[in-house]
């Protein structure tokens, strides 16, 4: 099974490679990116000892990122090792400065975790949420390197847990610590005789949580809120705004609408520019329009990395993803006290299934319904206040996760 499993692996970095000589610009920076890997993963200094954090994308930095914070806060004599996947994580984060080093994890063939290991002086690696590489997970194992894993999610019907996956449950013992986020986690693991699991919830809520604090403002999007009620949609994408643009045009007076597109390539701005009669550009705000901002009852977020940032300006959030594979981050949300609504794919996160559950947050199917719970949220004070308190409940007692996992490591590390 080990040799059918490095030979996939090895298919499938054959693949990615066929892939980026087609045109497909994410295999071409995956590639790329490992094409003279080894010229950055060394380690120059010997006596440097390292601490190996490994993340697939972007979403998996952010729930990394607090316990890095908290490693080089707790135990600063060790260098920080940061590898990514996906060229989505790595592209934005390449300079990252808390880490030591930042690169892509190569293959998970034998022969690079051999030298990977060989490269630095690890001490101990974090891989997070369900990243799961075995040749790597067996060479930690056997150079008594303690691997622990971050926010750990598991779900029943994960292939681990299928009559069929004997060797793959087998490599999940070659992890010292599972950081879980959910009890369901736990008892999955349990299940398989895999006791070396701590419930400590997601560390993204302590990310989440540290940027709400910091609370920075953008004067140009107050002034075009202008005092009214906002909405904000993150993260969208056409089978988002198929419901919000219609909505946009029925709104009340008293409401502004703010959407942060997943794709601002100029071909989908454009697309979502042509459906509106009543919008501006966040890049043309403070700039000569033939309307006044503050009349615009639509602003379209034509750049990245705000997002986040703004939502604490939402009465309530809608956020995407949930009519294509699967919704996108909800916490950034959810930290500010907003009520949120979601197409119907959620199920993989659990704050999703739990607020959904909680009537905190709300799952639509189609524009009917859509429209029903975006009207009560603005009409109803009594339904909004309770479904803010939920949300508010629910994040304060999500926060924390990284302090559990930092005194565990106190007496490891």
């Amino acid at each position: 099974m080990n040799l059918l499993y490095s030979i996939a692996i090895r298919s499938y970095s054959g693949a990615i490679a066929i892939a980026s000589l087609v045109g497909n610009k994410k295999a071409q920076l995956w590639w790329k990116g490992r094409k003279k890997q080894w010229e950055n993963l060394k380690s120059f200094n010997k006596n440097d000892e390292w601490i190996w954090v490994h993340v697939s994308s972007l979403g998996e930095f952010e729930q990394g990122l607090p316990v890095i914070e908290r490693l080089k806060q707790d135990f600063p004599k060790y260098k920080i090792l940061l590898t990514f996947f996906s060229p989505s994580g790595y592209e934005p984060r390449k300079n990252f400065q808390l880490a030591d080093k930042v690169a892509y994890m190569p293959s998970d063939t034998l022969a690079n975790a051999k030298k990977l290991i060989k490269n630095f002086n690890i001490k101990a690696a974090f891989f997070v949420k369900y990243d799961f590489w075995f040749n790597y997970m067996k060479m930690l194992k056997k150079n008594n390197i303690p691997l622990y894993y971050i926010s750990a999610l598991l779900h029943k019907d994960h292939y681990f847990f299928k009559h069929y996956a004997f060797w793959f449950r087998k490599q999940l013992k070659n992890v010292t610590h599972y950081f879980v986020q959910n009890e369901d986690t736990a008892k999955l693991l349990n299940s398989i005789n895999i006791n070396n699991v701590t419930i400590t919830g997601d560390t993204r809520f302590d990310r989440v949580f540290e940027i709400a604090k910091q609370s920075q403002s953008f004067p140009e999007i107050e002034k075009f809120i202008n005092g009214r009620q906002c909405i904000i949609a993150g993260s969208s994408w056409q089978s988002d705004e198929k419901f919000l643009i219609p909505f946009s045009k029925k709104m009340p007076d008293n409401y502004c609408l703010i959407i942060a597109p997943h794709d601002i390539s100029d071909s989908h701005i454009n697309q979502i520019k042509s459906q509106l009669d009543d919008y501006i550009l966040y890049s043309q705000l403070g700039t000569e329009n033939k309307k006044r901002e503050t009349e615009n009852r639509v602003l379209v977020v034509d750049t990245i990395g705000i997002l986040k940032k703004i939502y604490k300006y939402a009465r309530f959030a809608y956020i995407g993803g949930g009519f294509m594979s699967s919704i996108h981050n909800t916490q950034e949300a959810l930290v500010f006290g907003c009520p949120v609504v979601i197409g119907p794919k959620y199920h993989k996160f659990v704050e999703a299934v739990d607020l959904v559950n909680a009537n905190g947050m709300f799952s639509v199917n189609n524009q009917k319904e859509f429209d029903e719970i975006f009207e009560q949220l603005m009409n109803d004070n009594t339904f909004y206040n309770k479904a803010s308190e939920i949300c508010q409940n629910y994040v304060r007692l999500s926060i924390g996760a990284t302090d559990k996992i930092a005194k565990h490591l106190e007496s490891k590390l």
